[in-house]
């Protein structure tokens, strides 16, 4: 009897410690008071502050002079795009509001502002349109069907190169110069009043994309208009505080009125002479260099001999053509799975900075191709649009150091996303990830070689809380993850600083003399 009294006694023990327990773990903890609430909220803004791309930067007494002015301006944008979301810029497609951009107070801070380099642009897209009506005044210039309707072919030549061409000084003339420049700004141009209407999908505007290019090759490719395109591409980046652009090519070939002509390395050999000529005048300019990146729908005959002009060139100029990349409609494209035998045995001296995940889809051979750059040791990731997708990806890039080249605006008039505010790279933002902003073909969107795109990142992608420290590293970046070589890029970096500090002392002075004023 003793014996079930204390097993009963020891049950009704342990029944209770049991709900003791449950009551303690049911009871909640006590509420923060107001204090500890604002302390800590104050610590979780610090540290994300301080966690973000660029928060590892201490700013000078002048730069947080700089600052705030720049994020009074940066403020009154979002604040009035907050209140008439309708009118914040970068949820508008550029073509909708460039007017407006170009009149932007911010927009004209950060055109003034040190850039560093451009890391992804393509050769046939640097200068403006601009440039290309200028190009189109030459003698020998002949056309061949209609640009209205789409029809048109050029052609330099000495001669009529056969019945139906006639020449474009003949055809300006008839049509006015006004009229047909015009023609020609639209017709190189992706640029539309309404492209929404004009642009129903991906397919539709990478269609009008193509074809832009394929009209633009024989004016571009005549030897004459190749080099001085290229002298006027790097006079625009320079204007634009760009000092430094590896830009990607196919490398096609150039021809001269005698019927010559131009492969390869005689391609390659123009630019680095160009790029010399421009630097003895343009000091503040550090160079080019050439990333060859032919057409990623090739067949694999073709694209071994791709392979092999790449291994000559890098042989030949192996400080000037640095990279390799595919190029073209990544969704209509090959998948870089299809050519990854054959790339593995290129020289590792040669390096990949792969077109990758420029898509909206998931789980498809395109976003896939991220899984490929990475294994093929991919130096740096055009677009990564996708990237979020694919959260171990994410994380193996970051830990690699792949810096993710990013371009706002071609995201938004290629149609993978329509308000800037849900680009994803807007996560990539808010850590310290390999990042940089570039512009992918600026002239065909009417865009600065730079600005509009770091406008549209600054405003569009980043925090509201994002501030110099952001467009400061971007810069920084852009000189760190480049493939210059170690004393080049130590070099460019120390003209950068004197060129920030120079910008920073002049808007110093710019924003007390409006003060005074």
């Amino acid at each position: 009897m003793y014996l079930v009294l204390l097993c009963f006694g020891l049950l009704s023990l342990v029944t209770l410690l049991e709900a003791k327990t449950i009551i303690e773990r049911d009871v909640p903890p006590p509420r923060l008071t107001p204090e500890d609430y604002h302390r800590e909220r104050a610590a979780m803004l610090r540290n994300e502050a301080n966690e973000g791309l660029g928060g590892d930067i201490e700013l000078t007494v002048n730069e947080t002079f700089v600052n705030r002015y720049l994020m009074e301006l940066k403020r009154a944008e979002l604040t009035e795009g907050f209140a008439n979301p309708y009118e914040f810029l970068p949820a508008r497609h550029l073509f909708e509001v460039l007017d407006k951009i170009n009149s932007s107070l911010l927009f004209h801070l950060i055109r003034k502002m040190p850039k560093g380099g451009v890391l992804h642009a393509h050769d046939t897209a640097l200068a403006s349109t601009e440039v290309i009506v200028k190009e189109t005044y030459r003698e020998n210039l002949w056309q061949m069907g209609k640009i209205s309707d789409g029809t048109v072919e050029f052609l330099f030549s000495r001669d009529q190169p056969a019945a139906g061409w006639w020449e474009v000084k003949d055809i300006r003339s008839i049509q006015g110069a006004k009229e047909y420049d015009e023609s020609i700004r639209r017709y190189f141009s992706l640029y539309e009043e309404d492209p929404q209407r004009a642009y129903k999908s991906i397919n539709d505007v990478w269609s009008r994309f193509t074809k832009m290019f394929f009209a633009l090759d024989p004016i571009v490719t005549y030897r004459p208009v190749w080099e001085s395109y290229f002298r006027a591409a790097l006079q625009e980046f320079y204007d634009d505080n760009v000092m430094y652009l590896e830009f990607r090519g196919v490398l096609p070939q150039l021809y001269d009125l005698d019927g010559k002509k131009y492969g390869p390395e005689e391609v390659v050999q123009l630019y680095i002479d160009v790029t010399e000529e421009f630097k003895a005048t343009h000091p503040r300019f550090v160079g080019t260099k050439f990333i060859y990146a032919p057409l990623r729908i090739a067949d694999n005959q073709t694209a071994a001999q791709y392979l092999a002009i790449a291994e000559r060139l890098h042989l030949n100029y192996g400080d000037y053509v640095v990279g390799f990349d595919l190029v073209g409609q990544e969704d209509l494209g090959r998948p870089l799975v299809d050519f990854a035998d054959m790339l593995l045995t290129l020289p590792p001296s040669l390096n990949f900075v792969f077109h990758a995940g420029e898509t909206n889809w998931h789980g498809m051979g395109t976003d896939e191709n991220l899984f490929d750059a990475i294994l093929l040791g991919t130096k740096r990731i055009g677009h990564g649009y996708a990237l979020q997708k694919h959260p171990s990806l994410l994380e193996d890039v970051k830990r690699r150091k792949i810096c993710v080249e990013i371009n706002p605006v071609s995201n938004q008039v290629l149609k993978l996303v329509a308000d800037l505010r849900n680009h994803p790279a807007s996560v990539l933002f808010k850590s310290d990830f390999p990042l940089v902003v570039s512009s992918d073909d600026p002239s065909f969107w009417r865009a600065t070689p730079l600005s509009h795109d770091f406008y549209m990142a600054f405003l569009g992608i980043a925090s509201a809380h994002q501030d110099l420290r952001l467009l400061k590293k971007l810069a920084l970046n852009s000189l760190e993850y480049s493939l210059m070589s170690p004393p080049e890029k130590s070099a460019a970096q120390d003209l950068f600083e004197q060129l920030w500090n120079e910008f920073i002392d002049s808007m110093v002075g710019q924003i007390m003399a409006n003060e005074n004023s």
